[in-house]
């Protein structure tokens, strides 16, 4: 029998989408909350790992291609609780995100507002992070579900919060392919200054590979518009995991559309699909890394490093990515640097120890990062990424500088 406390961890970790990984019982490393604390203490800001960080790099092209933002009022679009996993793991999960987002009662919109903008505020000038909204999930027939939506991020809201800063945030759309009014609306989101558009197709009841995105995937390629698409396993949200399959991104590609695979597609297994539907099950990473050396797919498929650094996505797949997006690897100029905030402020997900042990991140490093991360976990996860090292290579500055990416060619 589990004792209490093994089966609070327990529940705590599969709320995290840790479970299955086994990675509850090290955990937590930093401590289970987020502290919340304010700007850093001048010491900190001195500290050489910082300057080391933005060495090298113009902020005025450092783009964080991966930020989320999440609105309680219903006419933002609702994260609300409609289809939320078993409703004490939905629970579980809304507790941490408010945690890492420091939301507490109140208006909570304003308060991750409000902790985001403190945030951005203390990186250097130019830098700026990409919001990005999430469309519900819609059927085949095009009609909306809400019971099945578990986070919904209106538009008009994202782009309204990219306005309202526009030194500090820019904004991506999401339209889901099914709607009738889908190709209407995404030349409504680029008028309004939307850099890519965003899905999730587990999370969104979207198959990439279906002739229903032709349309949409034809107005990308004519706007130049890219699509930031999750693949591989999806653990922050519930719905089909085949649909996130790097493989099904094939039909984009064919289109012309720049596809950025969220993530690199670090986690999970699908189906071999390229040796038909019944095809043996394959790494999602061997899967992104086989699209990746295509020669087909050069100047159309990129990949994001949003949350590559946690537990459970870190190991060989990491050091793969170092290597192969360091100065001078063939990946520099397809990998673009996101944050995936607020889950870098989400404790528990997050091991430097086991990435000192993977040999990816020197330990003199343990300190400061975890200093840093109690104060800004924007600039934690991207110094943590300047630090990273596989057999003496680190990552290019052109990962970082990802402007020129979202801006028209």
């Amino acid at each position: 029998m589990v004792n209490p406390g093994g089966r609070r961890r327990l529940l705590i970790a599969a709320g995290l989408g840790l479970a299955g990984a086994g990675l509850w019982r090290a955990w937590p490393e930093q401590g289970l909350l987020n502290p919340c604390l304010g700007p850093l203490p001048p010491d900190l800001a001195r500290l050489g790992l910082l300057g080391d960080a933005w060495a090298g790099l113009d902020p005025g092209q450092v783009w964080d291609s991966h930020a989320h933002v999440f609105a309680q009022d219903a006419g933002h679009g609702a994260s609300g609780t409609g289809g939320m996993l078993y409703r004490p793991l939905a629970a579980v999960q809304r507790y941490f995100f408010r945690n890492a987002a420091c939301v507490a009662a109140g208006d909570q919109d304003a308060a991750y507002l409000a902790r985001l903008s403190e945030l951005a505020a203390a990186l250097p000038g130019g830098v700026k992070l990409l919001l990005l909204a999430l469309d519900a999930w819609y059927d085949e027939s095009g009609r909306v579900q809400p019971q099945r939506t578990h986070v919904r991020v209106d538009n008009a809201y994202c782009a309204a919060l990219a306005a309202s800063q526009p030194a500090r945030f820019e904004w991506a759309a999401s339209v889901h392919p099914y709607r009738g009014d889908a190709v209407a609306a995404i030349e409504q989101a680029r008028s309004l200054g939307a850099r890519a558009l965003k899905w999730i197709p587990a999370a969104q009841g979207i198959d990439p590979a279906s002739s229903r995105c032709d349309a949409v995937y034809r107005t990308l390629a004519r706007l130049d518009l890219p699509l930031i698409c999750h693949a591989g396993t999806e653990r922050a949200a519930p719905g089909d995991d085949a649909l996130g399959n790097p493989l099904r991104l094939r039909r984009a590609l064919g289109h012309g559309v720049r596809v950025v695979v969220a993530h690199c597609a670090t986690m999970g297994e699908s189906r071999d699909l390229d040796r038909g539907e019944a095809g043996p099950w394959i790494d999602n990473f061997a899967l992104f890394v086989r699209m990746m050396g295509e020669a087909k797919s050069i100047g159309l498929l990129y990949g994001d490093l949003a949350a590559i650094t946690q537990s459970a996505r870190a190991g060989p797949a990491l050091a793969t990515i170092v290597e192969r997006a360091a100065e001078g690897g063939d990946w520099a100029g397809r990998l673009l640097n996101g944050s995936d905030y607020p889950l870098p402020a989400i404790m528990p997900l997050y091991s430097l120890q086991r990435l000192v042990d993977l040999g990816l991140l020197p330990a003199v490093a343990i300190e400061p990062l975890t200093a840093i991360r109690r104060h800004n976990p924007l600039l934690f996860d991207f110094a943590l990424k300047r630090a990273l090292r596989s057999n003496g290579k680190g990552l290019a500055a052109r990962v970082f500088e990802t402007r020129r990416f979202f801006l028209p060619r």
